[in-house]
């Protein structure tokens, strides 16, 4: 074993003793650290954003899976773990397309912008059988673990409901802000029944860096005259 498998797998399984019977992972709470950060260079239309994010969501990939990777932590939160994925592969595309902003002249990384109607007319519909979806797909590979079916359905929306604040926020749409004030409103009860109390106090957290991101980017919206941004489909 190197050195540097001996750091990992130090890291990998270094917990934090809160009481004789609760643990933390040390990765929740970086990964989540790497989360915050994220979300204020996204507030300042920051590039910086995406890399700072992915991160993250490597880190916690590998703690929502819990008892599915061998954790002791918990029930497995398969749509948390599996947004993570999305977040990942998404991240790249925004970072992608605030770079190239920036570097063909339009000074900014993007400039906020509400979504058209056309984009709601899609987007909308499609989040509602994408939930429904993800609750019959979820319920099956979960099925070996005595949870409620509402377990299911909150996951399956912070799922769909992370999807589509992540894409919004690389095309520079506000309703991104709005999208993460839902996920949030049904995260952090799930987090805090199922134990992930790291990710419950940063979602609480997170959630007013959101309301404040949704401010800054209206009031940008109502004051620039550039109009949107143009972004690759």
């Amino acid at each position: 074993m190197t050195w540097l498998d001996h750091w990992l797998t130090v890291f990998y399984t270094a917990k934090w003793q809160v009481t004789p019977d609760q643990a933390i992972y040390w990765r929740e709470i970086v990964g989540n650290a790497f989360g915050l950060g994220s979300a204020l260079f996204g507030l300042r239309r920051n590039a910086l954003a995406w890399p700072i994010g992915i991160v993250g969501n490597i880190l916690l990939f590998t703690v929502f899976l819990g008892q599915a990777l061998g954790n002791d932590q918990g029930t497995p939160l398969y749509g948390q773990a599996a947004r993570q994925v999305f977040f990942l592969i998404t991240s790249v595309y925004g970072w992608w397309v605030w770079r190239r902003n920036r570097r063909v002249g339009h000074g900014d990384a993007v400039v906020p912008r509400w979504a058209g109607h056309r984009q709601r007319l899609i987007f909308i519909p499609g989040a509602l059988v994408a939930v429904v979806l993800c609750f019959f797909v979820f319920r099956q590979v979960g099925a070996g673990f005595p949870v409620p079916w509402w377990y299911y359905l909150a996951d399956s929306w912070i799922f769909v409901g992370s999807m589509l604040a992540t894409y919004a926020m690389a095309r520079g749409w506000v309703e991104f802000w709005l999208c993460w004030i839902a996920v949030d409103l049904v995260g952090v009860p799930e987090l805090l029944h199922f134990g992930y109390y790291p990710s419950a106090v940063l979602y609480a957290v997170y959630a007013g860096f959101v309301v404040w991101g949704f401010v800054v980017w209206l009031r940008i919206s109502r004051l620039s005259p550039a109009g949107p941004v143009p972004v690759p489909a």
